[in-house]
C-alpha cells in the first residue's frame, strides 16, 4: 500500500483512537467538547525523515493558525514513518517544540506528544499506564494555549487528570486496552 493509499486507514485508526480511548476513556476531559464541535483537525504525513516532519508540522502549525479556534481548536499530526523507537520520536518532538519556539509562539501553540511505544520515565515498558500517552502511530498534537487555559480553568482539580487516568488503565488492564481495538491497522 503506497502512502497516500495508506493516509485514509491512518487516520481512521486515529479517529477511532480519539474516540474510543482519549474520549471513550475520558483520558483527556478537554477533547470531547473540540471532537464535538468538529474542531479536531486531522492530518497525516508521508514525511520518512525529521525534515520532511518538521515541513509537515510547520505547515499544521500556520493552518492552524491561519483559521479560528471556532473553526480548528487543534490538530493532530499522525506521523506513521517516524521512528517507532520512543527516545528517538521524542527528540522529534522536542524539534517541534523548538520550532514553535524559534517563531516566538510559546504561549500561543503548545506540542503534546503520543507514540505507540511512549514509556514514563518511572515506568516499565509493559506498564499499562504507559497507555495513557500510546496512540495507534506517532502523532504531534498542536494546541492552542488559550483553550488550554480556558478548558483547565473549567475543572476543578486538572492536577488530579493524570491519577485518574492512570486509575483508569488500571482498572481496564491489558486486555482491557486490546479489547478498545485502539491499535494501527496496517
Amino acid at each position: 500500500m503506497s502512502d497516500a493509499a495508506a493516509a485514509p486507514a491512518v487516520l481512521a485508526d486515529t479517529r477511532r483512537w480519539l474516540e474510543r480511548a482519549v474520549i471513550g476513556l475520558n483520558l483527556c476531559p478537554f477533547a470531547k467538547a473540540v471532537a464535538v464541535k468538529d474542531q479536531v483537525h486531522f492530518a497525516a504525513s508521508e514525511a520518512h525523515d525529521l525534515v520532511g516532519a518538521l515541513d509537515a508540522f510547520a505547515h499544521e502549525l500556520d493552518d492552524l493558525l491561519a483559521r479560528p479556534a471556532a473553526e480548528r481548536d487543534t490538530t493532530l499530526l499522525v506521523l506513521p514513518h517516524a521512528p517507532l523507537d520512543f527516545l528517538s520520536f521524542d527528540a522529534w518532538a522536542r524539534k517541534a517544540e523548538r520550532l514553535v519556539r524559534k517563531r516566538g509562539l510559546e504561549g500561543v501553540v503548545q506540542v503534546a506528544h503520543f507514540h505507540p511505544a511512549f514509556q514514563f520515565a518511572d515506568a516499565e515498558a509493559d506498564d499499562i499506564t504507559n497507555f495513557t500517552n500510546r496512540a495507534p502511530y506517532p502523532i504531534l498534537h498542536l494546541l492552542r494555549e488559550d483553550s488550554v487555559a480556558r478548558a483547565v480553568a473549567a475543572i476543578q482539580d486538572a492536577a488530579a487528570i493524570y491519577e485518574a487516568n492512570q486509575h483508569t488503565l488500571r482498572r481496564l488492564g491489558p486486555a482491557g486496552w486490546a479489547a478498545l481495538g485502539v491499535g494501527a491497522s496496517r
